[in-house]
């Protein structure tokens, strides 16, 4: 039977900029009913992004796509008790401010819980609520920092390089959207919910390619390789007589193919060549090998040779993410999504990469206005239209 996996979870998203609306967009995506609570008058920062001239950020739009936005002053007495008597209907609140300022303003865990002991609260900051670190300032690029993983990217001869498209904001949204299912899991078996404790670092350490064990126990450094493997070559990108492309070999298999396409079948005999330790020590050389015949060659001739109809070996030209809107693999796989607008005009969005048997779209296609659903929410809670006027002329809502 059609339906959305997780239309039956309401979800109080009080997240802003990227990591925390990510993860909610994903969660919509899947049919939870995600209601963003903004600050009246201004909304999350976010919305103030890349955008045509007086529209709302395009990265907002793809970021809080299927959710309903109600305006709400947490600030304000009024508006702390409105939201606690939201929390009463709802499966879980969400949220990515510095650690402990819920608390500050009389909204912690255990206020909530006091309403509704059911609810799932998962908080996402740049360190957690523990540690020396709890509370501090974080951005992108200072959870790469510390979680270890800007050190390891780069090239030997120049400074460590960020990784693009805000890495480290969407693995956090990642680790946020997947303890958030975790904490609803054990929710329904235990009937208490829990408290999510998530930090930024936390995450991005824990994604640095098992290197602290390695390290650990081998004694040996991250070092940055640029596109290049520690463990195993060729494994690199390359440039060819009109752009890049990528290649990679991770066993003796494809290593000895990869040979024969490159006219050299003597390297696969090679003794300094054999092992997957052989031709990590010598990367540069038998990159530089594999380098110097790409780039005698287009983008199609070395793919035609190296790929699926060729050698078989893995690769794949370099390209940008507006050039794959029209990538005949991402629109099979439905990952380019076109919505009308009614002031944009059309807004174009990532499709998510999770994909079940049956399961319908998310109701709602497009990000909401500011406030768009404050009249239909708060009537849930018995507040009528008179009151709602009044709350606005206050600021509340």
């Amino acid at each position: 039977m059609a339906g959305r996996l997780l239309e039956d979870i309401r979800i109080l998203d009080l997240t802003r900029v990227v990591a925390g609306p990510f993860a909610t967009a994903v969660l919509a995506d899947l049919g939870a009913d995600v209601i963003k609570v903004e600050r009246p008058g201004t909304g999350d920062d976010y919305r103030y992004g890349p955008s045509q001239k007086g529209q709302t950020s395009l990265s907002f739009q793809n970021t809080n796509r299927g959710k309903r936005s109600i305006t709400l002053d947490l600030r304000d007495a009024e508006g702390r008790e409105l939201f606690l008597r939201l929390c009463e209907r709802a499966d879980a609140v969400v949220e990515n401010f510095r650690a402990g300022y819920l608390e500050r303003i009389g909204l912690g865990a255990d206020v909530l819980h006091a309403r509704n002991p059911r609810l799932v609260v998962a908080s996402l900051s740049g360190f957690g609520a523990t540690g020396p670190r709890a509370g501090q300032a974080s951005y992108d690029i200072v959870a790469q920092a510390t979680g270890g993983f800007l050190a390891m990217t780069g090239f030997p001869d120049g400074p460590p390089v960020r990784g693009g498209g805000a890495l480290a904001d969407f693995v956090g949204g990642l680790y946020l959207g997947l303890g958030l299912l975790a904490g609803l899991r054990d929710r329904d078996n235990s009937g208490c919910g829990r408290v999510l404790d998530l930090s930024n670092q936390d995450a991005m350490f824990a994604i640095t390619d098992s290197w602290v064990t390695i390290a650990q126990g081998l004694g040996v450094e991250a070092e940055r390789t640029g596109n290049q493997h520690p463990f195993t070559a060729p494994y690199d990108c390359f440039e060819a007589r009109d752009g890049w492309v990528v290649v990679g070999t991770a066993s003796n298999k494809l290593f000895r193919r990869l040979c024969q396409a490159v006219d050299r079948p003597e390297l696969a005999s090679d003794e300094r060549f054999r092992s997957h330790r052989g031709r990590s020590a010598r990367r540069g050389e038998i990159n530089g090998i594999v380098g110097d015949w790409i780039r005698e060659r287009s983008c199609e001739q070395v793919l035609a040779a190296l790929g699926p109809d060729g050698a078989d070996v893995p690769c794949a030209r370099v390209a940008r993410p507006d050039e794959l809107v029209e990538d005949p693999q991402l629109r099979a796989r439905g990952m380019i999504e076109r919505h009308p607008h009614p002031t944009v005009g059309e807004v174009v969005f990532h499709g998510n990469p999770l994909r079940f048997s049956g399961a319908e779209p998310r109701e709602r296609a497009l990000a909401p206005d500011l406030g768009q659903h404050n009249a239909e929410i708060f009537a849930e809670i018995g507040v009528d239209a008179a009151d709602l006027e009044r709350l606005a002329g206050k600021g509340v809502v």
